[in-house]
C-alpha cells in the first residue's frame, strides 16, 4: 500500500487538491467499516500526502453519517502523522466575515448521535485534550494565510452541532454568549480520533455565511453562499499547498506520544479482539 505523511482532508467545497503529482487513489479498509471515499496519494510540492473527500465525491454523506473512525484509521495506516483538514462554518461574531479563516484552537461539542473514540470493548483510554490542535500544525494554517493572502484569525472556538438542520436563533445566540466564534458540523470527532491515534491535527475553518443571529442572515441568498464557497476552496488550495511545504519533516510535539499515559486497562485484560483490531493505534503500548 503506497503510502503518505500528511493527511488532507477536504470539506464543502473543495473535493480535490490541485498540484498534486504522482497520482494514485487507493481504496483503505478498516476494522469500523469504510472510509468516506478513497483517498487519492500524491506529492505535494516534495510531500507525500494522502487527499479525503470528507462528504464523498459529489457530497453524498450527512455529517452526522461520517465514519470518522474509518477516516481517521485509515489515513493512520496510510502512515500519515498530520492532518490538515479544511471545513466550511458559520460566523458568530461579527468580526469573521464570510470569506475569511479562523484556525480554532477550541472546540465546544453539541453532538449527540456520534461515536468520538477507537476506546472500548474492554478497553479503557482516556487521552489528554485540553489543548485540542496541534500547535505545529495550525502555526502552519496560519502562516501560509499570511503568506498567500487570505484573511484568517490565529485562534477562536468552533462549536460543533449535530446537524443537518443549522441552528435555531435561540441557540446561535447562546454560542455567542459563550463567546464561541463560528459553527460547524464535523471537525471535533476528527481532533478527538486524530489525537488517539496520535496524530497531529488542525483545521482550517472556512466562514461562508453569518449564522442566524445576524440581522441579515435571511437576505443571503443561496447564490451568494455558493460564491462564497468557491472562493474559499480556491483560497484554502492555496493556503494548505503552503501549509504542506512549510511543516518541518521532525515531529516533536506531544501528539506523538498522546497514549503513552493514556491506556488504563491493564494489558493482559485487553480481549484479544479488541487488542488484534487497534494494534495499529495500541500495539507498541502492549507488548
Amino acid at each position: 500500500m503506497q503510502q503518505a505523511e500528511i493527511g488532507i482532508i477536504g470539506g464543502s467545497g473543495l473535493y480535490s487538491m490541485p498540484g498534486l503529482t504522482g497520482v494514485h487513489e487507493e481504496h483503505v479498509t478498516t476494522p469500523f467499516g469504510e472510509p468516506s471515499d478513497a483517498f487519492v496519494l500524491g506529492e505535494l510540492d516534495g510531500r507525500k500526502v494522502a487527499f479525503l473527500a470528507r462528504h464523498g465525491r459529489g457530497h453524498r454523506i450527512l455529517p452526522s453519517e461520517l465514519n470518522f473512525r474509518a477516516n481517521i484509521y485509515a489515513l493512520k495506516k496510510l502512515g500519515v502523522e498530520r492532518i490538515l483538514s479544511v471545513s466550511a462554518v458559520g460566523s458568530l461574531k461579527e468580526e469573521h466575515k464570510p470569506g475569511e479563516f479562523l484556525i480554532p484552537d477550541q472546540f465546544i461539542d453539541r453532538t449527540f448521535l456520534r461515536v468520538s473514540t477507537f476506546f472500548g470493548d474492554g478497553l479503557v483510554g482516556h487521552v489528554a485534550f485540553g489543548d485540542p490542535v496541534c500547535a505545529i500544525v495550525a502555526n502552519s494554517l496560519v502562516t501560509a494565510c499570511g503568506s498567500e493572502g487570505v484573511a484568517a484569525k490565529p485562534r477562536g472556538t468552533y462549536v460543533c452541532m449535530e446537524g443537518p438542520q443549522f441552528s435555531t436563533r435561540a441557540e446561535s445566540n447562546l454560542y455567542r454568549s459563550w463567546g464561541a466564534d463560528v459553527i460547524g458540523m464535523t471537525n471535533l470527532q476528527e481532533a478527538k480520533l486524530a489525537r488517539e491515534a496520535e496524530i497531529c491535527y488542525a483545521t482550517a475553518a472556512m466562514v461562508t455565511d453569518y449564522d442566524c443571529w445576524h440581522p441579515e442572515h435571511d437576505s443571503v441568498t443561496v447564490e451568494q453562499i455558493v460564491a462564497v464557497l468557491n472562493q474559499n476552496a480556491a483560497n484554502a488550495c492555496k493556503v494548505i499547498r503552503a501549509a504542506v511545504a512549510a511543516l518541518p519533516r521532525e515531529r516533536n510535539c506531544p501528539c506523538a506520544t498522546a497514549l503513552k499515559y493514556a491506556l488504563l486497562t491493564s494489558p493482559a485484560a485487553v480481549p484479544a479482539a479488541t487488542r488484534e483490531k487497534l494494534d495499529l493505534l495500541i500495539g507498541k503500548y502492549l507488548k
